[in-house]
């Protein structure tokens, strides 16, 4: 695992430094795991699935209440717009109030019909008990929301491990839990370092992890829970195609490229990074494209931390080296990196299949359907994707042929809560929300009975 680091918080407009926490104990991250199997064994079991619900519209409910004041904790940060960040909050909270009104439906014992013999045959889903979560910067209550939610609901109890940089929103998250009613061990959260948490994902109390981040961070967690038997979740990068075959309205599709890419200043894993166009409207996507691009300059917030606008510049200038034209309007200013459209990349160079996690758009010319088809498979990840296209049919046939656990057809910004979230390749595996995010970390107990 990785090796020891400090929690704090660094505005990333400034690069200074605003407070550090101290990292946990081992003491500590042991009480966590205590508490969380003690919270299992003497409240999952003994809680209805209307109790559990009541407690998530609480969590819902707070969420909304406090939007303003958890959004200006993660503007500080990772820089998000304080606006943009009260509709995660909300949308975080819509998640939980999913979960809180589906709950019922989704863990109603399931029959199966037996074409011989007598009695009865059926599945209960039930909790399987302490869960970690390992969270990343970019949507700090957006992704515990997707592992919280339906495991609370489910009865799993959880121990939080968040990101190094967020250890404000963190605790304002375990304040909150607790607010809501939650009893002590059903959520904890835990400033742990990488040794800590690897030695949690093999201790016998832990039975299941969810990560979210990078392949290489998501292939160590793996590994290790392998060791150990664990169920694990992965959700890690992306390097999302988005593609457009035709249009009848060229404007409206070059807004929804610039909203697929830009939103949280490029650094979603989910977003259009590798944008596709059909010869016969390329030129004039491109052209409109990127005069909208470099409009976005004044108002574009700064990347999570200096290190990564620095590592982009990096990537783009490897990129450059191998032949492709990058435009933009200015050079990077610390953690500000200006957005820009890179043109020219050869399907053969490294930069063609690598995920660029920042407010950069790789355009591509496809001279066919199979040829878009190639492009947009030709790389190591495969998250989401995005299809637009005048014909419904072939809609359909190239929403088949991507291999990408999504695929949004002639919109973006179209997820929900019902809507089962995850990716394939090296973008992991395993689903967040829907019906699919609760079965992820549950108990699929078959209840077979010779005779009624």
């Amino acid at each position: 695992m990785a090796k020891r680091h400090v929690y704090a918080v660094v505005d990333p407009a400034t690069g200074k430094l605003v407070k550090e926490y101290p990292t946990a104990t081992d003491e500590v991250v042991d009480a966590a795991l205590d508490a969380a199997a003690e919270a299992y064994a003497h409240w999952s079991r003994r809680t209805s699935v209307a109790e559990r619900a009541r407690l998530l519209h609480a969590v819902a409910t707070l969420h909304e209440e406090r939007s303003r004041q958890l959004a200006e904790i993660i503007h500080r940060e990772m820089g998000k717009p304080v606006e943009e960040a009260v509709g995660e909050v909300e949308f975080s909270a819509s998640i939980y109030r999913y979960y809180a009104e589906n709950a019922e439906t989704f863990l109603t014992d399931e029959p199966i019909g037996l074409p011989e013999g007598e009695g009865t045959a059926f599945v209960r889903r039930q909790p399987v008990g302490v869960l970690l979560g390992i969270m990343p910067w970019n949507y700090p209550y957006y992704q515990v929301a997707r592992f919280a939610a339906p495991n609370l609901a489910l009865g799993n109890t959880i121990v939080l491990k968040h990101a190094s940089q967020c250890p404000e929103s963190s605790a304002a998250l375990q304040q909150l839990f607790t607010d809501a009613g939650l009893p002590p061990g059903c959520y904890v959260n835990v400033h742990a370092t990488g040794e800590q948490i690897g030695r949690a994902i093999a201790d016998p109390r832990v039975q299941g992890v969810s990560f979210t981040g990078s392949e290489r961070a998501g292939a160590q967690v793996a590994e290790q829970a392998g060791r150990n038997l664990k169920k694990v979740v992965l959700e890690l990068g992306g390097s999302d195609p988005f593609i457009v075959l035709s249009t009848d309205d060229l404007d409206a599709t070059v807004r929804a490229a610039v909203e697929a890419r830009f939103e949280n200043a490029g650094q979603a894993c989910n977003a259009g990074k590798r944008f596709i166009i059909a010869e016969d409207v390329h030129d004039a996507f491109l052209d409109k494209f990127t005069e909208q691009v470099l409009a976005l300059t004044d108002g574009m917030a700064p990347l999570s931390s200096v290190a990564a606008a620095e590592y982009l510049e990096e990537q783009v200038e490897r990129a450059v080296g191998d032949g492709a034209t990058f435009v933009s309007a200015r050079r990077r200013e610390g953690a500000y990196f200006p957005p820009g459209v890179l043109t020219g990349v050869s399907p053969a160079s490294p930069s063609a299949a690598e995920e660029l996690f920042g407010p950069v758009a790789t355009v591509f010319r496809a001279g066919s359907e199979d040829e878009a088809v190639e492009l947009a498979n030709g790389t190591p990840y495969g998250l989401g994707s995005y299809v637009f296209t005048t014909d419904a049919a072939q809609a359909l046939r190239v929403a088949d042929r991507i291999e990408a656990g999504m695929v949004f057809v002639n919109g973006v910004g179209l997820e929900g809560a019902e809507l089962p979230f995850g990716g394939v390749k090296l973008s992991g595996f395993g689903r967040e929300l829907g019906r699919a995010g609760i079965d992820e970390f549950a108990n699929k107990k078959l209840i077979r009975t010779a005779r009624t």
